[in-house]
């Protein structure tokens, strides 16, 4: 390699998008406690699910009324468990802007044929024009598009008086930004994205709405036992309170409690935001400070602060064939890798090519400050 390496490197590499960094001062030790060679559905099993249940209401702020459970699959498994639950009696409007949003599409229109549905698009980089949403109509939407770097920048073009559920799938946008609760019915999330926890399970947040709706409404097609969520026409109560519908890792809900411990002895919710304000500051001052390299979206009102999607600008790389772009992009994340200062930075395979920094609140904004200059070296490592 020809150009000087810069003087500091980023503590911890971690920056990928998902599954996230650990949280600080993590080791495999906290693990010590965990629930191991015993039943899920024991005394000691479900106090522990029971724990993580309450505990992440308190933490996220959920309202009274709504329930909370544990179920498979992590983000994906609980968008498409509360998608293939509740939606059918009405036609439904899904906004989609980047892949996820794009798998909930294929859900509704050629999955689950719902009559009616409209898919409302918008290129990466952008948003589509919510305007467009029906209250009449049921809504599916990502608050934070993981691999667009884009999200809502509020719920205020959600109707109150709405006559359709909302499914919001908020994986990257729990913990880290604020959740207008009240328009939204069915919300989404999973453990490794801003509590940096592990994979295989998901969060699925029900408004007394979308109870009501599981209780009216018979879906026409077999619902997987994964996905059943009543008994006899009723909710099926104890999912709520942690008798989980499969089988969960003992292991992965030990790292998620320990994970919870921190965030609330930070502060909570304000604190967890506070710092990943802080990390998506230090990266706009980098951003804008260099010329080659500027935000996927345009619109700085829209732009994800924990997904941080990013492109290059400059003229010789502009210039290339589309392959050409994804493998300069290839070839810097294997550059950043080999020295071991930044893991997983390269963007999306479904997105432009670009860069995808996550900057939720299991990073350091010092990691976050040391990453710019390696970025730097390695675009021009790249261009020689």
């Amino acid at each position: 390699m020809t150009g000087k390496h810069p003087a500091v490197r980023p503590a911890r590499p971690f920056f990928s998008s998902g599954p996230c960094a650990k949280r600080p001062g993590w080791t495999p030790e906290v693990l010590d406690t965990a629930l191991l060679g015993r039943s899920h559905r024991s005394g000691p099993g479900k106090a522990r699910l029971k724990d993580a249940i309450d505990r992440t209401k308190t933490l996220l702020g959920v309202p009274e009324g709504f329930r909370c459970a544990i179920v498979p699959a992590s983000d994906t498994g609980a968008m498409e468990l509360a998608m293939w639950s509740l939606l059918g009696p009405r036609p439904v409007d899904v906004f989609a802007w980047e892949s996820f949003g794009e798998d909930w599409v294929t859900d509704t229109v050629k999955q689950l044929k719902i009559a009616g549905a409209r898919s409302i698009k918008a290129p990466y980089g952008e948003l589509p024009d919510l305007g467009q949403a029906d209250p009449k109509h049921d809504t599916v939407f990502t608050w934070n598009g993981t691999t667009g770097g884009v999200r809502v920048p509020n719920a205020d073009w959600i109707a109150a008086d709405r006559d359709g559920v909302v499914v919001c799938d908020a994986t990257s946008a729990a913990f880290a930004m604020d959740l207008d609760w009240s328009k939204l019915d069915a919300v989404t999330f999973s453990w490794q994205k801003v509590l940096g926890g592990e994979a295989a399970h998901g969060m699925l947040v029900l408004s007394p709405r979308a109870v009501a709706r599981l209780e009216s409404h018979t879906p026409s097609w077999p619902m997987p036992k994964l996905f059943r969520l009543t008994k006899g026409g009723k909710l099926n109560e104890a999912v709520f309170e942690g008798e989980t519908i499969n089988t969960p890792s003992m292991l992965a809900v030990e790292d998620y409690l320990d994970t919870l411990a921190w965030a609330e002895g930070l502060g909570g919710l304000q604190a967890l935001k506070a710092r990943v304000a802080a990390n998506f500051a230090a990266l706009t001052c980098w951003v804008n400070d260099t010329r080659w390299i500027d935000f996927l979206a345009s619109d700085r009102t829209i732009r994800s602060p924990t997904s941080v999607c990013l492109k290059i600008v400059d003229p010789d790389f502009v210039g290339l064939g589309e392959n050409e772009r994804h493998g300069a992009i290839k070839t810097m994340a294997d550059l950043l890798e080999a020295e071991a200062v930044a893991f997983d930075v390269a963007g999306h395979r479904n997105a432009p090519p670009g860069l995808r920094i996550w900057c939720g609140a299991t990073v350091e904004t010092s990691e976050i400050e040391a990453l710019g200059p390696w970025l730097d070296w390695a675009w021009k490592e790249t261009r020689t």
